[in-house]
């Protein structure tokens, strides 16, 4: 059974709710009541509860006020709230601090049951969901050949930087110190793209060479394996000694000839590098396999060894279809960090060719040189003019280093130019929303109404607004209504509802909760007391009308 807490200024209302709803039928226990929020804060504080009922408007602590710290103390609290039809501005405010759900007065006890029902159906299936979490870690922890599997392949598919990963398998698998290091053993079935293979017969592929695996290395706890696609799999040697490398080697033999005796398919496999960090895992393991992949240019079921292939061959296919397509995209987004990241890729790779010719690095150079020409776009200069100079300035480069220095500082100013030039439209952009908002502050826009007016996407707007004005959309909103109402009120012969009306806030209930919230005083109190002729700003009153103020929303 589930427990609730109703509260309610007005007691015949909390009768109400606890003598005509049918709560054991519904799944509840009979409810517990509080007459104040701050009554209410106690019990939970002290109880466990379900669901919250609270009216809106309350003297002392508001509805809203409690719903946010309830919200507080029990997170996963179901909050319904019970307001007037004038309230409504009330009911937006509590769903923002969290309230599910809302009714209006006069109450109708169906309508109750039916957010009460729907209450217990999100709890239940929220408990059911930990529940099943809770399995699911229990079935998890007790597979450490499962654990291996996962981690290997998260591993090596670089999908969080490594220091996260391992962090977030803490607790499921301790990872041995490398005093050996570790190899990366890719093991592929080759394709046969005529052959017309059946998805069936793929899959037995698959599920015939992970048996072949298990068996081959079964007796090395080292080994860790994980399967990459229904055709790949790869081998974690963690620790290696040389006693063990060479097991492994003889092993290569025997899957090989197993998957051609049995089933006619070949197996490619790729030994990687050493590794001695588990950061060059992912590297490591696209090493390994752009060597497997020139090697069946030649022929299929071969044993491939990262030294077997020229490093500068690696290099230049990282170059062209990695670091460069990687920069060009940051430089599109504007995105400094990948451009960076991308920049400092590519000077190292250029000064990693050092055993190559000189002819065969100012090539490469030159290249990458030739793809940010055609790719980028300078403003306000003579077409031509930078590009011409930086093709001489480059031709006239002695060493990798020389060059790696001239692509980045040429990255580095068409970046500033771009960043500068997107900063001021950013800016004026920002500059005529914020003058179109302030202008019509007295009527109700939407965000996604906003967007459209200045063919913007909703999300993308809310998020320039907030980086370039400090605040939200919503904040601004509110701040702007506040100082028009604050320059209203010094103003006697304006009624206060005449004031909430002028900047558009629909109920002077509302305006004053509001302007309380922000301000510190209820408007009245801010006319009577609390403004200076000279500049608007609040000053001290007296202290039986001062209170502390709130956060704005």
């Amino acid at each position: 059974m589930l427990n609730v807490l109703i509260v309610d200024d007005e007691i015949s209302h909390v009768l109400g709710l606890v003598r005509f709803m049918e709560w054991e039928e519904l799944g509840f226990e009979s409810p517990s009541t509080a007459e104040s929020g701050e009554e209410a804060v106690e019990f939970l504080q002290s109880y466990h509860f379900d669901v919250l009922i609270s009216d809106v408007s309350m003297p002392g602590m508001s509805g809203i006020e409690l719903a946010a710290e309830a919200k507080r103390i029990h997170p996963h609290l179901q909050i319904l709230m019970i307001s007037g039809y004038n309230e409504f501005e009330f009911v937006q405010d509590a769903i923002h601090v969290g309230a599910q759900a809302y009714v209006l007065k006069p109450l109708k006890t169906e309508e109750v049951a039916l957010r009460l029902q729907s209450f217990r159906a999100a709890i239940e299936m929220r408990r059911e969901v930990v529940e099943q979490t809770r399995k699911l870690e229990r079935r998890v922890s007790g597979s450490i050949k499962l654990v291996k599997e996962r981690f290997v392949d998260e591993l090596i598919a670089e999908s969080l930087p490594v220091e996260e990963l391992i962090a977030s398998w803490d607790g499921l698998l301790t990872l041995p110190v490398l005093n050996l290091g570790y190899q990366i053993i890719v093991l592929g079935l080759d394709r046969y793209p005529s052959s017309g293979m059946e998805a069936k017969h793929r899959m037995l592929l698959g599920s015939s060479l992970k048996k072949t695996l298990e068996i081959a290395f079964s007796y090395d706890e080292d080994i860790w394996i994980a399967q990459t696609t229904s055709d790949e799999f790869v081998a974690l040697h963690v620790n290696p000694l040389p006693a063990a490398r060479a097991k492994v080697e003889k092993q290569f033999q025997f899957i090989q000839s197993i998957m051609s005796d049995q089933y006619g398919a070949t197996v490619t496999i790729g030994c990687s590098r050493e590794g001695f960090r588990w950061e060059d895992a992912p590297l490591l393991y696209r090493e390994i396999r752009f060597s497997m992949t020139k090697a069946r240019l030649i022929g299929n079921g071969q044993i491939v060894r990262c030294n077997d292939v020229e490093p500068g061959d690696f290099a230049a296919y990282r170059m062209h279809d990695e670091f460069v397509p990687g920069l060009l995209k940051g430089l599109d987004s504007g995105d400094a960090e990948q451009v960076a990241e991308y920049m400092n890729r590519i000077k190292e790779a250029l000064l990693a060719t050092g055993n190559a010719s000189f002819s065969y690095v100012h090539a490469f150079a030159m290249s990458i040189l030739g793809e940010l020409i055609r790719h980028l776009k300078w403003r306000n200069e003579p077409d031509g003019e930078a590009n011409i100079l930086m093709w001489r300035q480059m031709l006239d480069c002695g060493s990798a280093s020389q060059m790696a220095e001239l692509l980045a500082g040429y990255v580095q100013r068409y970046t500033a130019t771009e960043q500068k030039a997107h900063l001021n439209q950013q800016h004026n952009l920002m500059r005529k929303v914020s003058l179109f908002i302030e202008e019509r502050i007295h009527e109700h826009w939407t965000v996604k109404q906003l967007a459209e007016q200045f063919n913007l996407n909703a999300s993308y707007l809310s998020v320039l607004f907030k980086r370039e004005m400090g605040r939200t959309i919503s904040e601004f909103v509110q701040d702007t209504r506040i100082g028009r109402a604050k320059k209203l009120l010094q103003d006697p012969h304006i009624k206060v509802y005449e004031v909430a009306d002028q900047v558009g806030i629909q109920t002077t209930a509302y305006f004053t909760y509001l302007f309380k919230k922000l301000v510190g005083v209820t408007p009245q109190d801010y006319r009577d007391y609390g403004y200076s002729l000279d500049d608007g700003l609040q000053l001290d009153i007296k202290s039986d009308h001062r209170t502390s103020s709130s956060s704005p929303l």
